[in-house]
C-alpha cells in the first residue's frame, strides 16, 4: 500500500514536470542528501537548490525532460523508473528516495548508459 514516501515523490515529480525545479528545494530535509551521476554530491537544501537552479538552465538548454514513468513506495523509502527525453534520444533511469517527516532525506539517481554504449 502507498505510503508518506510515495505520496512526497508523486509530488515531487508533479513539481518536476512544471521544469522550475527550484520548487522541489522545500521537499528536501535540512540535511539531505541528493547524489546525481553526472553532477556529483549535494549536502544540505542550501546546496541542493544550487543544484536544482543550476539544473533548470541545463536542462532548458539542453532541452531535456523527464516523465515517470512508475513510482512504488511506502512511508519511509520509494523508488521511480523514469525516462529521459533529449534532442538525442532516450535513455531510462530511476531514483531512489528516503522519507522522514515528510521531506526527503535521501535522493540518487542511476540512468542507463547512452544507446550504443
Amino acid at each position: 500500500m502507498p505510503g508518506q514516501a510515495q505520496d512526497v515523490i508523486e509530488q515531487f515529480w508533479r513539481i518536476q514536470d512544471e521544469g522550475d525545479y527550484t520548487k522541489l528545494a522545500p521537499l528536501f530535509a535540512e540535511d539531505a542528501v541528493v547524489e546525481d551521476p553526472v553532477w556529483g554530491t549535494y549536502r544540505g537544501r542550501d546546496a541542493i537548490l544550487s543544484f536544482m537552479t543550476k539544473m533548470v538552465e541545463e536542462m532548458g538548454n539542453r532541452k531535456i525532460t523527464f516523465t515517470v514513468d512508475e513510482i512504488c513506495g511506502d512511508d519511509h523509502a520509494c523508488w521511480a523508473r523514469w525516462t529521459l527525453h533529449s534532442p538525442e534520444g532516450t535513455r531510462g533511469g530511476c531514483g531512489i528516495y528516503k522519507v522522514a517527516g515528510g521531506q526527503l532525506t535521501y535522493y540518487r539517481d542511476y540512468m542507463d548508459p547512452p544507446a550504443g554504449e
